[in-house]
């Protein structure tokens, strides 16, 4: 059963850093594409960022050079770290594997504010 635990997310002022992990259970996750979307409160849900199983990255063009994803294999766990954050970065971050299908995270909350 694929499952995911996402955490990292919460309240940070404009210019500040967070870091999210998503970790995942099972040996699925190094054969899978995985990706972080994100939902902004009364928007749809977006694509941020993709990570292939050979460690290629591709971005939306609204947070590439702020924003990185990466992977850990060993640890079944993916990252985006996040610096110079701005308001409109405020929405429910999800993580999604793609293997055989789509398989998506609980979602975590990120809000950026004064």
């Amino acid at each position: 059963q694929v499952q995911f635990v996402e955490s990292g997310g919460g309240l940070v002022q404009p210019g500040g850093s967070l870091r999210l992990s998503c970790a995942a259970s099972g040996s699925f996750f190094r054969r899978s594409v995985m990706g972080w979307y994100r939902q902004p409160p009364d928007k749809q849900r977006e694509w941020v960022a993709t990570i292939t199983t050979g460690g290629s990255r591709s971005y939306s063009d609204s947070v590439k050079g702020r924003f990185t994803i990466s992977r850990d294999n060993a640890k079944n766990t993916m990252y985006l770290q996040m610096n110079s954050l701005k308001p409109e970065d405020t929405a429910v971050y999800y993580c999604k594997a793609n293997y055989f299908g789509e398989y998506w995270g609980q979602g975590t909350q990120v809000t950026v504010s004064s």
